[in-house]
């Protein structure tokens, strides 16, 4: 089984986490402070994900970040905070983490991207696991740096842009729903709100058709393309 380490002070927060991972298949193992959380792992050298919370009662999670980094730089990590600035994230990702996500947070999203942090540590390329980079026809996307690039020409995502081009990549010519795309990237049951899909898609196809040097909105998008009354497809 899959083993995950919930390092999180706060009782409440960490049954939460624990009860949806053990329904999602995940084998979890608890810490409560930065010490617990480093004995965890040396009593369990198959941990491959650690879920770190930043605030803790003997250090902060950047911190134990860096030293589990230090020893191990496979490992997935995601940093879990009720605090939601760039510069929280930029401390983050410098600290050597993978994903960052804000409390409070829906449980599908979290599984989600534990199974994107598994699928990549058992991916069959090394490169891959080492810099989280997937790739689908012109499109080559790293979902740790969330740089997507396209014939030599690269552009920085937003956390929902690189979680809908990682899910389009995945599904390569398939139309998803607009539900389904709810559910996979904002990790709810909020069907009735699907203008943010259509939002979101806008942003990412300007930013990929700058990449192409099309600044004209009023043009057929090649890549990401309507399925109209239902939702999207990627086009290769």
């Amino acid at each position: 089984m899959k083993k995950v380490l919930v390092l999180e002070d706060e009782t409440s927060i960490r049954s939460f986490v624990v009860i949806n991972l053990n329904r999602a298949g995940y084998e979890v193992i608890e810490a409560g402070t930065g010490a617990e959380a480093f004995e965890q792992l040396r009593l369990h050298p198959d941990i491959k994900v650690a879920i770190l919370d930043i605030m803790l009662p003997d250090t902060d999670g950047f911190e134990v970040c860096r030293k589990i980094r230090t020893v191990d730089q496979d490992i997935g990590i995601v940093m879990l905070t009720a605090r939601a600035t760039e510069l929280d994230e930029l401390s983050g990702r410098s600290a050597g983490a993978d994903q960052y996500v804000t409390k409070p947070f829906s449980p599908p999203v979290l599984t989600t991207i534990i199974d994107r942090l598994f699928k990549r540590i058992g991916a069959d390329d090394p490169a891959e696991i080492v810099t989280g980079e997937i790739s689908q026809g012109p499109f080559k996307l790293n979902t740790i740096t969330r740089i997507l690039e396209k014939d030599g020409v690269r552009t920085r995502l937003t956390p929902k842009e690189c979680m809908l081009m990682e899910m389009f990549m995945d599904n390569p010519g398939k139309a998803l729903s607009r539900e389904y795309i709810i559910k996979k990237v904002w990790g709810c049951d909020d069907y009735g709100d699907e203008k943010k899909v259509d939002v979101h898609i806008k942003r990412l196809r300007t930013k990929i058709d700058r990449m192409d040097n099309i600044e004209d909105d009023s043009v057929t998008h090649k890549y990401i393309i309507n399925e109209w009354g239902y939702g999207y497809r990627l086009g290769l």
